[in-house]
């Protein structure tokens, strides 16, 4: 900078001083947040993210969110009143998956959508109580030395013919 130039903001800092500008700013008389810590290039990131309470997956990449949605969606979906509700949420992030698989960005991470058919079936078993009903503890167990038997089907009636 020129002289000049460093001459004119000196005086309209000392003007602004002067009208007491700078008086009662946020933080003054306090130490500089993060001074003595090394330098981080996403400071201001991390702490718009503090500041606001804004989760830190945010900066992951796309399908990197996805597999974390996925990881949760069985405690997301445990407390979920109908099937409805349930199958709204599978398709939400199914429709999210399919979004990312037709313009995929970032990093190369396998995913795929979500069944919904196994995650509802997982939300009902966790739904049912705990404690087994008194009929279901008068049944005996099936005896394992008993031979399985096979399905029913159209092909064992015909051979049966």
């Amino acid at each position: 900078m020129s002289n000049n130039m460093e001459a004119r903001v000196e005086a309209q800092i000392r003007s602004a001083l002067e009208r007491g500008d700078f008086d009662n700013l946020p933080g003054a008389g306090k130490p500089i947040p993060g001074r003595g810590l090394p330098y981080d290039e996403l400071w201001w990131i991390k702490s718009f993210l503090e500041r606001e309470a804004l989760p830190t997956d945010l900066l992951l990449p796309t399908p990197l969110q996805l597999r974390r949605k996925i990881e949760n969606l069985p405690d997301e979906v445990r407390d979920l009143p109908t099937e409805q509700a349930v199958r709204a949420v599978v398709a939400d992030l199914n429709a999210q998956i399919v979004a990312w698989l037709r313009y995929p960005d970032g990093p190369r991470v396998a995913v795929g959508p979500v069944d919904v058919e196994d995650v509802v079936r997982q939300w009902r078993t966790q739904r049912q109580p705990a404690v087994a009903s008194p009929a279901a503890l008068t049944t005996s167990p099936p005896d394992p030395a008993a031979p399985a038997r096979r399905p029913w089907s159209w092909r064992v009636l015909w051979r049966r013919r």
